[in-house]
């Protein structure tokens, strides 16, 4: 006990062994929800004629794996109360805008996320990270977790059942009012959600997904599996391709993707650990992060451990904010949620009793929780928020993250270089929003050059 008290500083943070173990259990159970919702999202950019409810288990299993082995890791190198899994919005952006939209295949999508992941660590390694966040305008960065915020917000409707693509008519989509026990489900599952985190229920998300499973499993939108009892199955581990990206989208595509998505790391890691710091007292009067860099590598390296275990980039959590609020102040708190996560790899094989229908609801109110971002983007300032809007809402409206982010930069600076503002734009905002100028006019630059 001692050399643990020892390890994680816990008499110099003002805790104790017991304290720290309560906070990890108050962290895990209100994250513990990804292990239905991760595989439900990546599930739905299979081949037909895939085996889902494999799938399902075997990436349940897999995001549990991960999520257990990179918290560890946080806890015992960062000695940070912060919790890693599988990103939601990032899984979104991997499944709808990667795989399917971009056509990569579930293979091909990973295989970015691992050239993300390795691109990221290089950069905290050489001290680049802070320094490539600082150069984009702050609006800018809320706008891309509104804009991923929206992003899910969609997705989970359209999983639900009540919106969808009419064959015909004058509009894209179509609002389905509920007319049939899958989509009456998720409504219900929607206010079983609201009302369970309106209350500030302990384990909100996860009783809510159980409870609309059981639900579903008695008006038989599902059935039990046969093989519902089986052994972990990690058949998703290795599957990603790291050369897809640049034979489908050729090299300028493939950059920016990767680019693109490690934007999306950047910020919300960054965010996550300075509120959690702040959060448990850890953070410096100037609002610094002492050991940073540990925290930033870490969680690197998760990004691409995610895409090479097949189930997406793991990222910090901000429901670690539940294990400070209950006292947690050291990795202690994190090796602990890891520990449990290993053991949920025991229960992977129930998550084929979990339908779409009730992990949609929790991704609208996840979506929700990341859309109140907006709050904080000024609008009234012309050079700062119509990029802003360019950008958050491009993303849901084109199923693409790079879209968006791609029209957030470009406009940021051409509006900055209309107005003459030429010294506030940082190099790195000249390189990346050339970058995308010349992404958005490939076809166009193409087309005039010699054959």
């Amino acid at each position: 006990m001692e050399a643990i008290a020892s390890w994680f500083k816990l008499s110099e943070r003002g805790t104790t062994i017991g304290t720290e173990i309560k906070a990890g259990i108050a962290t895990f159970m209100v994250m513990v929800y990804i292990v239905a919702v991760n595989p439900g999202i990546l599930s739905a950019a299979l081949p037909p004629g895939s085996d889902v409810p494999g799938f399902l288990v075997a990436a349940a299993a897999a995001t549990a794996l991960v999520a257990g082995i990179m918290s560890i890791a946080m806890g015992l190198i960062a000695n940070f109360p912060l919790a890693l899994a599988a990103g939601l919005g990032i899984n979104g952006v991997v499944a709808f805008g990667l795989a399917l939209g971009a056509g990569l295949g579930l293979p091909g999508a990973m295989g970015v996320i691992v050239w993300e992941g390795i691109v990221v660590t290089v950069l905290v390694l050489v001290g680049l990270r802070e320094a490539i966040m600082n150069a984009v305008p702050l609006a800018l960065k809320r706008a891309i977790g509104v804009g991923i915020g929206l992003f899910i917000l969609f997705i989970a409707f359209v999983d639900g059942g009540l919106i969808i693509r009419p064959d015909a008519g004058p509009v894209p989509v179509a609002f389905v009012f509920p007319n049939s026990w899958a989509t009456w489900l998720t409504v219900i599952g929607l206010a079983i959600t609201v009302i369970l985190y309106a209350r500030r229920v302990p384990a909100a998300l996860i009783i809510s997904i159980v409870v609309t499973s059981i639900l579903a499993l008695i008006v038989g939108v599902t059935t039990v599996p046969t093989n519902i009892i089986q052994a972990p199955n990690f058949s998703t581990l290795g599957q990603f391709d790291l050369g897809k990206v640049f034979g489908t989208l050729g090299i300028l595509g493939a950059i920016l993707t990767i680019f693109s998505l490690m934007l999306t790391d950047f910020f919300d890691t960054m965010g996550t650990a300075t509120a959690i710091a702040e959060q448990a007292g850890l953070a410096t009067e100037d609002g610094r992060v002492p050991g940073i860099g540990r925290v930033l590598l870490v969680d690197s390296v998760a990004a691409a451990a995610g895409g090479a275990a097949g189930i997406s980039s793991n990222t910090s959590y901000i429901e670690s904010a539940a294990g400070v609020a209950e006292g947690g102040r050291t990795g202690l708190t994190a090796v602990t949620v890891g520990v449990l996560f290993l053991v949920m790899i025991l229960a992977s094989p129930l998550v084929a009793l979990v339908p779409f229908q009730a992990t949609a609801p929790v991704l609208i109110l996840v979506g929700f929780l990341m859309t109140s971002l907006i709050k904080d983007i000024d609008f009234s300032d012309f050079e700062e928020g119509f990029p802003a809007l360019l950008g958050l809402i491009l993303m849901p409206l084109t199923f693409s993250i790079t879209v968006g982010i791609g029209a957030g930069f470009v406009s940021w600076v051409f509006i900055k270089v209309v107005l003459g503002k030429w010294s506030q734009i940082h190099p790195l905002m000249w390189l990346v929003a050339i970058g995308f100028a010349i992404y958005f006019g490939q076809t166009a630059i193409q087309s005039i050059l010699p054959k």
